[in-house]
């Protein structure tokens, strides 16, 4: 099986477009279903953000897994194919693994170096595993992109600022200390948010969610208050820093709100969600300031150069490297146990001959026979055996496993069996 990746991001999409293929809840889990019971696909996941949904599959057949997993994406989102195609990104094989460690190393974000992305790819994973939509080829993959993701957190300094989209929006906030603030949600962004504005010396801060008590457990630790998800419109009268990130579809926040709570101040609001929590009507209201995705694209406020993203470059080729070489070595192991496994039956049928001819031999002398006839097999075997391993890690390896599946006359359906066995 190879990997291939199919995906949209703020790279290659606007934020309408996005916005338009978000993907949560029910309909991420049935395009996760979906997809894995395609008949080219045998492994599936799915990583959904506010700037991004990419789609990771285990596939035998590639041209036949891009159009159906194309189509998949189109009917779950409701965006036709056409419109879908201009936006889309196709990574395979080696380049689907080289993206994947990028990404989660934060290279491939919407402000680079941020950290959250790690823990999406981990919740996606885990759903992948519940559902078990996740066999060996992505189990193993993500795991290893999980480690490499964070070793480029901890060994280098990709993350020193704190780089978040929350960091980046609440850039254009100006000071924010002193000032009072509105969290709408409770998840992990809304989190972020409430604990960079803590930080920051805001030290009135609401928290607002649909759950409640979810709310009073985020404002505690922030040493805030938390109110029911129907008193939003209320806390706008005094709010002048409003975060939203719940994602829910519908706006939260709208003009009329505003309009009436907004008389001779000021108010920056900061929508990090997709789909949107803030109407963009809002910025006809006076007084109001609203930073969306948009807004942080177009600011270049999270871009990134220099020695470090150079430094994470550099981890990402190495530990791309070893894992692509350990991969290679991986797959000729099943055909040197077939040829081992083979050896060993010669060995037997041979030793079983010579002994029904020579019945008077005793115990001893049939054990010496039996092992030197075993080391002269096994000398002959090992550096071959030894030798395609070493080769196998270069690319192309795979082909020294298929010469010596030839050489030795070896059962095709022999390694993969062991390949199976070894699962």
């Amino acid at each position: 099986m190879s990997v291939l990746t199919i995906g949209i991001s703020h790279r290659t999409a606007p934020v309408a477009m996005l916005e338009r293929v978000a993907v949560s809840g029910e309909t991420l889990v049935k395009l996760l279903y979906d997809v894995q019971q395609d008949a080219c696909v045998a492994e599936a996941m799915v990583v959904s953000t506010c700037n991004r949904v990419e789609i990771y599959a285990a596939v035998d057949r590639f041209h036949a897994a891009v159009t159906s997993i194309s189509r998949l994406l189109s009917v779950h989102t409701g965006v036709t194919v056409d419109e879908l195609r201009p936006h889309l990104y196709v990574h395979y094989e080696d380049r689907a693994v080289e993206h994947l460690f990028s990404l989660v190393c934060g290279l491939d974000s919407m402000v680079v170096g941020e950290g959250q992305i790690l823990g999406q790819v981990r919740r996606a994973l885990k759903l992948a595993q519940k559902q078990g939509t996740v066999g060996a080829t992505l189990n193993e993959l993500m795991q290893q992109a999980l480690r490499v993701g964070k070793r480029a957190h901890t060994d280098t300094g990709i993350d020193t600022a704190s780089a978040s989209l929350v960091t980046a929006g609440l850039a254009l906030a100006g000071d924010l200390a002193g000032r009072r603030a509105l969290v709408v949600g409770a998840g992990s962004m809304s989190s972020l948010a409430a604990v960079t504005l803590a930080r920051a010396g805001v030290t009135d801060i609401v928290v607002a969610n649909r759950t409640l008590e979810r709310g009073v457990r985020l404002a505690e630790a922030v040493g805030g208050r938390a109110v029911e998800f129907a008193a939003v419109p209320e806390e706008l009268a005094a709010a002048e820093l409003v975060i939203t990130c719940t994602g829910g579809g519908q706006h939260v926040i709208t003009p009329d709100m505003l309009k009436s709570v907004m008389s001779g101040r000021q108010a920056f609001l900061l929508d990090l969600a997709l789909p949107h929590d803030i109407d963009s009507a809002v910025r006809e209201v006076p007084g109001v300031t609203l930073v969306d995705l948009e807004t942080i694209q177009e600011s270049g406020i999270g871009s990134r150069d220099g020695d470090t993203i150079e430094s994470v470059r550099t981890l990402v080729a190495e530990e791309l490297a070893a894992f692509l070489s350990a991969e290679r070595a991986a797959k000729v192991t099943p055909t040197v146990v077939a040829l081992r496994s083979k050896a060993a039956g010669v060995v037997e049928a041979e030793l079983g001959r010579l002994l029904m001819r020579m019945p008077h031999l005793d115990g001893k002398a049939k054990d010496e026979v039996a092992q030197t006839v075993q080391r002269v097999v096994d000398k002959l075997l090992h550096e071959p055996t030894v030798r395609v391993k070493q080769l196998a890690t270069s690319p192309g390896g795979d082909h020294y496993a298929e010469a010596l599946r030839e050489l030795f006359d070896l059962d095709p359906k022999m390694p993969e069996a062991v390949r199976e066995v070894e699962l």
